[in-house]
C-alpha cells in the first residue's frame, strides 16, 4: 500500500517552496524595484481594500513603495540566513554530538560542559552582542546563529548517538574488526541523519527569526535592502494609519517558521518507524 504523505510534510515543503522561489527568482517575481519611491502613490491600501491600486497587490508604504515587492525581496536573506545558519551549526553540533555520544568518557564531559556554559548565555541577547562585535551583513549574522544554536544540535545528537552505539549492529561491525572511527561514519551516523534533517528544518525556522530580530535594531543587511525585520521596524511607526505596513511582514515570518515546524515535525514521524502510523 502506498505511503501517504503526511499533509504537514506538504504545507511545510509547500510554503518553503514558494518562498525559496521568491528569494531566488526576486528580481522576476517581484511587480516593482522595491526601492523606487513614488510619493504621489504612498500609504495605499492593499487592491482588496476600499482605495487600494491593483498595481500595487499589498499597497505601498510612506515613501510609496510597493509592500510586495518588498517582501518578496525580504525573503532573500531571509533564506540565506536560515540554511546558511543551520547547515553551520548542524555542521558544528553534529560533529560535537558525535564524537560525545559515541567516544564518552573525558570526550563526553568536556563537550557536555562546555555545551551547558554556552546555553547558560541568553541566546537573543548574545547574538545581538556578536554581530555587533563582528560587524553587521548576513555574514556576521550566520555566524551568530551558528555559534549560538550548535548546541541544540550537540545535545540532540550526543543522546541519539548514545542509543545508537548500544545497538546490535554496532555490537556486529566492531566484532568483525572495524575501527572505532569507521562505525561512527559508517553505521552510527547514517541512522541518525533522519533526526539531523528534522532539526535542520526546525533551526531554520529559529535562524529566520534571528535575522528578523537584528534587522529589526539595524544590525543585519543595509538598511537600504528590504528585509522582513526591516519593514517590521517600518511598520510599527505607522501601525494606527497603516496597520498592514506591520501586519504583513509578521505574518511573512510568522507563516514561515509555521511551515518550518510543520514540515520538522512531519518528518519526525515520517522518517521515524517507531512513531510512523500504521497502514
Amino acid at each position: 500500500m502506498r505511503q501517504r504523505i503526511d499533509g504537514r510534510v506538504a504545507f511545510g515543503a509547500a510554503v518553503l517552496a514558494l518562498v525559496l522561489l521568491c528569494a531566488v527568482f526576486a528580481g522576476v517575481v517581484a511587480p516593482h524595484d522595491p526601492l523606487e519611491q513614488d510619493l504621489m502613490a504612498a500609504s495605499l491600501p492593499p487592491a482588496w481594500g476600499a482605495e487600494g491600486d491593483r498595481t500595487h497587490l499589498f499597497g505601498t508604504d510612506s515613501l510609496g513603495r510597493d509592500i510586495l515587492s518588498r517582501l518578496v525581496w525580504g525573503a532573500r536573506p531571509a533564506m540565506i540566513v536560515a540554511f546558511a545558519g543551520a547547515t553551520l551549526a548542524g555542521c558544528i553540533g553534529t560533529l560535537l554530538g558525535l564524537w560525545a555520544g559515541f567516544f564518552g568518557g573525558w570526550v563526553d564531559a568536556s563537550i557536555s560542559r562546555l555545551v551547558d556554559i554556552w546555553m547558560s548565555f541568553p541566546a537573543v541577547l548574545l547574538a545581538i552582542v556578536l554581530v555587533a562585535v563582528i560587524g553587521t551583513g548576513l555574514t556576521s549574522v550566520v555566524l551568530a546563529i551558528a555559534i549560538i544554536d550548535w548546541t541544540r544540535f550537540c545535545r540532540v545528537v550526543r543522546a541519539e548517538t548514545q542509543v545508537q552505539a548500544g545497538r546490535d549492529y554496532v555490537t556486529s561491525a566492531r566484532t568483525l574488526g572495524q575501527t572505532r572511527t569507521h562505525v561512527l561514519w559508517r553505521e552510527v551516523l547514517p541512522n541518525v541523519l533522519p533526526l539531523l534533517l528534522t532539526l535542520f528544518t526546525l533551526e531554520m525556522g529559529i535562524a529566520v527569526v534571528v535575522e528578523a530580530i537584528l534587522s529589526f535594531v539595524g544590525l543585519s543587511v543595509s538598511s537600504d535592502s528590504p528585509t522582513w525585520g526591516g519593514l517590521v521596524q517600518e511598520g510599527r511607526l505607522y501601525v494606527n494609519q497603516t496597520p498592514w505596513l506591520l501586519g504583513l511582514p509578521v505574518a511573512a515570518i510568522a507563516l514561515t517558521v509555521l511551515a518550518c515546524n510543520a514540515l520538522g515535525d512531519g518528518l519526525r514521524e515520517s522518517l521515524d518507524p517507531l512513531q510512523r502510523p500504521l497502514p
